[in-house]
C-alpha cells in the first residue's frame, strides 16, 4: 500500500462521519440506523462483550433484543485509519457512568457503491 493512500483527508472525513453516525445511533438505540450501517451479508461478524454474532440476521436479532437503557458512553482514544478509498479501521475506548470498566471497540469499514458499512466489529470490556 502506498503511504500516500493512507488517511487521505476526504476519505478520512467520510469514515469519521459514518463512525459518529453509528455512535449516535448506538446511544439513542436507533436500531434501523445501526442495522443500516452493517453490511447485509452472512459473512458480517460482530464479537460482543458476551456474544459472538455471525451474519447480519444474528446481529439484527441481538439489536432487537438488547435493553435500550444505559447506552450513554464517553469515547476516548478514538483512532480512525483509512487505507485507500474503500477500507478503514476504527478503534475506540469507552466508559459508562457508574462503571469502572473500560470498553474497547474495533470496527472494519468497507466502502460499497451504497456507502460505508461495518463488515466486522469487536466489543470487549476490561476491569
Amino acid at each position: 500500500m502506498n503511504r500516500d493512500n493512507i488517511d487521505r483527508p476526504a476519505v478520512l472525513n467520510e469514515v469519521r462521519a459514518a463512525f459518529y453516525r453509528y455512535e449516535e445511533a448506538l446511544v439513542t438505540n436507533d436500531v434501523a440506523t445501526l442495522d443500516a450501517l452493517f453490511w447485509v451479508d452472512e459473512r458480517t461478524v460482530r464479537y460482543g462483550a458476551t456474544e459472538n454474532l455471525y451474519g447480519i440476521e444474528q446481529i439484527r436479532a441481538f439489536r432487537a433484543a438488547r435493553p435500550s437503557q444505559g447506552l450513554d458512553r464517553t469515547l476516548r482514544n478514538t483512532t480512525i485509519t483509512t487505507f485507500g478509498d474503500e477500507m478503514a479501521v476504527a478503534s475506540t475506548e469507552f466508559t459508562r457512568e457508574g462503571s469502572d470498566r473500560i470498553g474497547r471497540q474495533m470496527q472494519t469499514w468497507v466502502k460499497f457503491p451504497f456507502g460505508w458499512r461495518i463488515v466486522a466489529a469487536h466489543v470487549s470490556l476490561m476491569e
